[in-house]
């Protein structure tokens, strides 16, 4: 299948992404794909530098008669969001994506493809390898780590890149040119609880399951109207709590922070003489639930399978404070931005939900484009969690990016768009958490902007790249790069 995708144009691009989609390249796990990138740079004779906390760095001189031209950073993240369908067999620390072509998209076979933001490094590495595209005086700078705490942007020290233009290609819309982005931080709730005893002779057990929901980016797609699946499970174990003596013994629910839950399941215990009407009841909130979701989550499965009784189950408080607490954490949207139409300004995803041997733990990742509505909605989840007794702590915060309208580069991109395409690109600012924000901090003077191919369901094994989207950006980077204005002009 690789074969195929290397046959696409620019053969360039889809060379590079096939080779770098051989290598596993999860966040934080990395050594591989760095080890590679530093190879490929030293192979082409280039400057290259991995640095304290694993970027790659590589130089390039400008080509003929660009030596005037403002140097430019061309940058991209290089781990991958690592995902795959329940049914799938697959191995991401051994394992290469396995991709095909379908009409006009490249998908891969039950993962998450890596498209974001494995496009951006292949076109960058493209750039690199070639002797015949004009160039200003580049750095390329592939950072590590974007997905799940950005710790490669964060350890970037001040004084590594001489750039003045940043060139970030983490877009996933090609007719959009971003300017600025949200930031995020971790809320993670964590609380021990007591175990009952179950006497299975008393009890009949199921494994309740939630599957088949799209799920997806969790800055991107948070406002979709999508089903999260940790919210749903907590939902009929909400409502079947205190009718049918129901009795959790394990919770487990979604994955990385950054994607909205697709799977979890949770085995329960009910008594014997309660299994009927149990039964009922549960199928009616099924059928609820379903109902809702019909129009957008048309692949929901909701099941409950007889399951081998546990010889423990969580005490009775617990039970009702921890189920009682999921039910009223904020999940979704949390409020829209007043001056951006259409922007949601901050956001919260109840990304993972683990409850067993006596331990409860449940993971978050807030965002928000403003700092102080940020802050409200994780003091929302601490104020929820800590009435359950949790003890909630905040990690990994991360700023957003703010849009600069006044953009020099932005100029330089917006017009290039219109010449070539004869409309207008939509400048937006995005959900999303970008590296710009955090570059930004070292290197205030850096003119940033972002832009990309289309992808699609990125954070899930939907995710898919266009074809002839890739062709798109792959002609107006070149156009970018020949158009990057002179070092002394004020643009």
């Amino acid at each position: 299948m690789s074969n195929q995708i290397r046959s696409l144009k620019p053969n360039s691009i889809w060379n590079h992404f096939a080779d770098i989609n051989a290598i596993p390249r999860a966040s934080k796990k990395e050594t591989k794909i760095i080890a590679f990138m530093a190879e490929f740079g030293k192979n082409l004779g280039l400057e290259t530098i991995v640095d304290e906390c694993g970027n790659v760095i590589i130089r390039k001189l400008p080509t003929k008669g660009m030596e005037n031209r403002k140097p430019i950073v061309l940058q991209s993240h290089l781990d991958m969001v690592h995902q795959k369908n329940d049914n799938r067999d697959f191995d991401f620390d051994t394992q290469g994506i396995n991709m095909y072509i379908d009409g006009d998209w490249v998908k891969a076979d039950g993962t998450t493809l890596g498209a974001d933001n494995g496009i951006g490094v292949a076109t960058i590495m493209a750039i690199l390898a070639s002797d015949e595209i004009p160039h200003p005086a580049l750095e390329a700078l592939f950072t590590i780590d974007e997905e799940t705490g950005m710790t490669g942007a964060m350890g970037l020290k001040s004084g590594r890149l001489s750039g003045d233009i940043l060139l970030n290609l983490d877009t996933e819309e090609d007719d959009e040119i971003t300017i600025g982005c949200a930031g995020g931080i971790d809320v993670t709730a964590l609380r021990k609880y007591q175990q009952d005893l179950l006497n299975a002779s008393e009890y009949t057990s199921f494994k309740i399951s939630v599957k088949g929901l799209q799920g997806g980016h969790s800055g991107i797609d948070i406002n979709r109207g999508r089903g999260n699946s940790n919210k749903i499970l907590n939902r009929l174990l909400y409502n079947q709590n205190e009718n049918f003596g129901m009795r959790l013994c394990e919770f487990n629910g979604g994955s990385l922070r950054n994607a909205i839950p697709r799977e979890s399941d949770a085995v329960i215990a009910i008594p014997l003489e309660n299994k009927k009407g149990f039964l009922i009841a549960l199928d009616e909130n099924i059928s609820d639930i379903k109902n809702e979701y019909s129009s957008i989550e048309k692949n929901l499965e909701i099941s409950a399978i007889a399951h081998p009784c546990p010889s423990e189950c969580m005490s009775k408080t617990s039970q009702q404070a921890i189920i009682n607490s999921l039910y009223g954490a904020h999940n979704g949207v949390f409020r829209m931005s007043p001056d951006i139409k259409d922007l949601v300004e901050a956001s919260n995803n109840i990304a993972k939900v683990e409850i067993k041997n006596g331990v409860a733990k449940i993971l978050c990742l807030t965002r928000s484009s403003v700092e102080s509505s940020k802050t409200d909605v994780t003091n929302t989840l601490k104020s929820t969690f800590e009435l359950a007794g949790f003890k909630v702590s905040f990690t990994g915060a991360y700023p957003g990016w703010t849009p600069n309208v006044h953009s020099p580069i932005l100029k330089v991109l917006s017009e290039l768009y219109k010449n070539i395409h004869g409309n207008n690109p939509q400048i937006v600012a995005c959900h999303a958490g970008l590296e710009c924000g955090i570059l930004g901090k070292n290197y205030p003077e850096m003119d940033m902007i972002s832009f990309g191919p289309t992808i699609k369901g990125a954070h899930s094994p939907d995710e898919k790249v266009n074809i002839t989207s890739v062709e798109k950006f792959w002609d107006y980077t070149l156009e970018i790069l020949k158009n990057i204005p002179p070092k002394e002009s004020v643009v």
